[in-house]
């Protein structure tokens, strides 16, 4: 960026904004742009980027979860328990003639402390779930990212939008200065005899139209700001000065094909949803892993006994090795569910990359617009106050009467309201290429 241009008329610093009731000093604060995006994406400001950094914390529980499955699972237990037995129940029967044997064995006491341990060999499955939750948590902070890109961009726009009504109540208050001071020569030539008194009512209805746009303008730019404000997260209460300025900065714009492919770099909309096509194939894969075998290691050591006296050790170790065979064709409508996802998410990505495409093509063209827009807006100013000049020599010399003072002073109005919406409109084209090129933090961090 190089180069800087401003208004040509008068300009009261566009910061003046405090609206403090009578009687009630409240601070004011000074709000660039830089700070008022840093405010936003604040945790305390855009409800949006609070919400967002949430879910990356959701994803991150998900991946301690799908990490624990690596993991052996250890438990511990201690039981004491009288028991009877039917011995029948297990087909024993030991009747023999003369001679036959309870089948009904106890109460016994039985003691048994123990430890166990399970853990995951070998599962294919658990690995591509670890991948795939490990994907979610980079999806999910690609989406915070484009949540604080998006939330730049609202607040951004709400910035430019408070300082072009800013501008149009100092273009109004301008207005209002120049109709006041025609109203007194229109007075003092009818003092001095060369004028007439329908000069001066014409002085004066114009003047009171000025005042009309002048409070209208107020209104406005009372509004911008509350929508800035809103957009901010913060206090509607809050009194603020905007410190920068509706100006002009000429903008050195690369080859097409260059801005395209800062932009597919860049966007991080378009890193985002890589990051959710990266996930569905992921989970996509550890469905198909489901159909390979597992490998998983168990054991327990402990004593067991009729009391804590006598028992004695005993443990178990092995090894299982399970091989799926048959589900009933759930495992099959899982993989072709997430093998749908995955298309659904490559449509999205040649859909958004299309859109990409489309959205530096578009503001590209618009600053190129709005440059030339802003070129002929200055042209038609000067010439307007050249003009104005001119009439009023004439009226002041008594060639030409108030009417052709009017009409240049009504250009002169046009020309102030043109620059100022060709400044916005400029202003507005370069935060749409810096967004549509993904470096809208760049942006507003000048």
């Amino acid at each position: 960026m190089k180069g800087m241009r401003g208004f040509s008329w008068p300009v009261v610093a566009l910061g003046l904004m405090a609206f403090v009731p009578l009687g009630q000093a409240q601070e004011v604060m000074q709000l660039s742009l830089k700070r008022a995006v840093d405010i936003a994406l604040t945790p305390e400001g855009s409800a949006r980027v609070a919400l967002a950094e949430q879910s990356v914390r959701v994803q991150e529980t998900h991946l301690g979860t799908a990490r624990a499955a690596f993991f052996p699972t250890l438990d511990g237990s201690v039981q004491e328990r009288s028991q009877t037995v039917n011995l029948h129940t297990f087909g024993f029967n030991f009747d023999f003639p003369g001679f036959s044997i309870p089948s009904i064995v106890g109460p016994f006491s039985i003691f048994d402390a123990r430890a166990s341990a399970q853990a995951t060999v070998l599962d294919f499955t658990t690995i591509r779930k670890y991948q795939a939750s490990r994907t979610s948590v980079q999806a999910a902070k690609a989406d915070l990212d484009v949540t604080k890109d998006q939330v730049s961009e609202q607040v951004a726009r709400a910035y430019l939008a408070s300082l072009r009504e800013d501008a149009a109540f100092e273009a109004a208050r301008a207005n209002v200065e120049l109709s006041q001071a025609l109203e007194r020569l229109a007075q003092s030539q009818k003092d001095a005899g060369t004028g007439t008194g329908i000069e001066v009512t014409r002085a004066q209805v114009q003047l009171a139209n000025d005042r009309q746009r002048l409070t209208v303008a107020e209104n406005n730019r009372r509004r911008a700001v509350l929508q800035l404000l809103r957009a901010m997260g913060l206090d509607l209460k809050m009194d603020v000065a905007l410190t920068d300025k509706l100006a002009y900065q000429a903008v050195d714009t690369a080859a097409v094909e260059a801005l395209l492919e800062t932009a597919r770099k860049g966007r991080s909309d378009l890193k985002a949803q890589e990051q959710h096509q990266q996930t569905a194939r992921m989970n996509y894969s550890a469905v198909e892993a489901e159909r390979l075998p597992s490998i998983d290691a168990f054991g327990d050591y402990g004593t067991i006994g009729s009391g804590i006296v006598g028992a004695h050790p005993t443990h178990t170790v092995g090894v299982q090795l399970k091989v799926p065979l048959f589900d009933g064709g759930r495992r099959a409508s899982r993989r072709q569910e997430s093998l749908a996802q995955i298309r659904e998410e490559e449509i999205r990505t040649r859909d958004l990359g299309l859109q990409v495409e489309l959205d530096v093509r578009l503001a590209l063209d618009s600053l190129r617009s709005a440059d030339s827009q802003v070129q002929t807006a200055d042209q038609g100013l000067t010439l307007s106050q050249s003009e104005l000049e001119q009439a009023q020599r004439r009226y002041q010399a008594g060639v030409a009467n108030s009417l052709e003072v009017t009409d240049a002073q009504n250009r002169l109005d046009r020309a102030r309201d043109n620059q100022v919406e060709a400044l916005y409109n400029y202003n507005l084209a370069r935060l749409e290429l810096a967004t549509a090129t993904g470096a809208i933090q760049e942006y507003v961090q000048r």
